[in-house]
């Protein structure tokens, strides 16, 4: 029953912690889709982000339990303690597997909706920096074209293009337009690749997160399991 108090002690600070990290997983991958949602048209994308939420403020008062029953055993707490872990492993499975189906359906989807996006763009040599949402993907990310900077030059109505859009410029070249001339003052890497490097971070993230979480939750019920043994079984009213 000491092992079992220590464990749950232990763990009520650990669900602290892993509130913090969850609340972050969430807000990242909310923030994710609402920045790009010209790519990600499904509204349901970001649950599994408010999910992560919702687990972090259920987290907050679970630990409250945790280290109050590893003080002092309360029979109403120890109940209460019970449900609150079903509601989490409830909350993480769901949210786990949800960012897991995510993940590989949206990857699949961001190569052509990023296509669109550059072809559609309709630009030319100027002195406009423009802010249309490949743009602006291009600029916050420091990224050009889909795979790189050649694939404006495919989508160019022009026989010989011999620019592309000022926001494939390098933040540190500020007289930089966009003039193939000077291939060095251009971002070398594609967009695609840093959007799924994002997108496979916040959902691999969640998803790490909810997983380990339900293994330390187990470990959890296990605890509390051991105390209630020793409880007469009559006055578990609650359960």
């Amino acid at each position: 029953r000491s092992f079992a108090r220590s464990v749950l002690g232990f763990l009520g600070f650990i669900f602290w912690g892993t509130a913090v990290a969850q609340m972050f997983g969430g807000v990242a991958v909310i923030l994710m889709f609402k920045n790009y949602r010209y790519l990600f048209q499904e509204s349901y994308l970001s649950l599994p982000g408010w999910l992560a939420l919702a687990t972090a403020l259920t987290l907050l008062p679970t630990g409250v339990l945790a280290v109050s029953i590893s003080v002092k055993c309360s029979r109403k707490q120890q109940g209460t303690f019970m449900y609150l872990l079903l509601l989490l492993l409830c909350l993480e499975t769901s949210s786990a597997a949800l960012a897991r189906s995510y993940c590989v359906r949206t990857a699949s989807q961001l190569e052509s909706a990023i296509s669109y996006l550059v072809h559609q763009h309709n630009w030319t040599c100027s002195q406009d920096p423009g802010n249309s949402a490949v743009d602006v993907i291009q600029r916050k990310l420091q990224c050009c074209g889909v795979h790189n900077y050649t694939d404006w030059l495919k989508a160019s109505s022009l026989c010989h293009p011999t620019c592309v859009p000022e926001s494939c410029c390098k933040e540190k070249h500020s007289l930089c337009r966009g003039d193939l001339g000077h291939v060095e003052q251009l971002s070398e890497e594609g967009c695609l690749k840093k959007l799924e490097d994002q997108l496979y971070f916040s959902m691999l993230y969640i998803f790490w997160c909810c997983t380990m979480l339900s293994i330390l939750e187990l470990l959890a019920v296990v605890s509390n399991g051991i105390l209630m043994i020793h409880q007469p079984f009559h006055e578990l009213h609650i359960l």
